[in-house]
């Protein structure tokens, strides 16, 4: 992931300290109460990754069968796949049948919307497409969970109409999480007016931590459950990662004592090769700090353990 991505001798100089909540959270958990059993998902962004085999993969693992190993470790995907062009049913299908054979635990798809419609279309025009889409992703049948919605960093708040009538039209059921990134809706009247209508809407905001964009940690959330894209750095900056995943806990707990209902945590570097040790190192903190009950990452190497 290139998205926030910094030259190594900045990370140093970079404050991770998450920001204060912001208004619309307040307003949401004010709301909410306190459940018994909040659900947690925690992923990554794909699972096609080479650099897992001898990792989490079993070395002669074919790339067809990657998916059926990746739900092995993990209980939910964000799925980027499907971005770069609506999915056919049929592959879909293939997908559903190798998370179907090779777990018996609950597994969710976060399927991101595809760029035919956000990227090209920006949001207008888009109804054929979005039932195309829509279609497509019902066949995950209860494997699919909540929707990606990510504009372009060009679409600015001069588009918040454009994005209120597309969410509008969406059917009501479709649980949504929307990614803006462009600098001027974290700010002022933009910000209130972007995060109070997703609130009306009952639409989600998916909050990014990444290095080189900390306007994107805007603290808010429009309903009672917590969309988290974390991008690390990675490598030599693992202990950098991790103290940044311990102030998530910390947050997430409070979020959590104040009505928060569920967390999906979604786990990218910008070099994916050791992603499943961080993912493994935030499953262990959620369990311990925040009463989940998430399998471990069974690595093949057990040493993978110790970083």
């Amino acid at each position: 992931m290139e998205f926030g991505r910094v030259a190594p001798e900045e990370i140093a100089e970079i404050n991770f300290t998450l920001p204060p909540d912001g208004e619309q959270t307040t307003l949401t958990l004010s709301k909410g109460k306190k459940i018994a059993k909040p659900l947690f998902y925690v992923g990554c962004a794909k699972w096609g990754r080479k650099e897992w085999k001898d990792l989490i993969y079993p070395k002669k693992t074919k790339e067809a069968d990657f998916l059926g190993e990746y739900v092995k470790h993990f209980n939910s995907i964000e799925l980027n796949a499907v971005f770069y062009s609506i999915p056919k049913e049929e592959q879909i299908l293939k997908w559903r049948a190798q998370v179907a054979a090779n777990t018996d635990g609950e597994f969710l798809f976060f399927p991101k919307f595809s760029r035919s419609i956000t990227h090209i279309k920006r949001l207008k025009d888009t109804d054929f497409l979005t039932d195309e889409y829509i279609k497509a992703i019902s066949s995950f049948g209860p494997y699919l969970g909540p929707c990606f919605l990510q504009v372009s960093d060009n679409f600015g708040p001069n588009n918040i109409e454009v994005l209120e009538n597309y969410l509008n039209k969406l059917p009501k059921d479709l649980k949504v999480f929307v990614e803006v990134r462009h600098k001027d809706w974290f700010n002022g009247d933009a910000k209130k007016q972007l995060f109070s209508m997703l609130a009306k809407l009952q639409k989600g905001a998916a909050i990014t931590d990444a290095s080189g964009r900390r306007d994107c940690l805007h603290m808010e959330l429009p309903t009672p459950e917590a969309f988290i894209r974390f991008v690390g750095n990675g490598g030599k900056y693992l202990d950098s990662d991790k103290a940044r995943v311990d102030e998530w806990v910390v947050r997430i707990k409070g979020w959590l004592a104040n009505g928060l209902q569920q967390v999906y945590f979604f786990l990218h570097q910008h070099d994916e090769a050791d992603t499943p040790l961080i993912a493994d190192y935030t499953i262990e903190q959620f369990n311990k700090h925040l009463g989940s009950d998430l399998s471990r990452i069974n690595f093949i190497d057990k040493n993978s353990l110790l970083f």
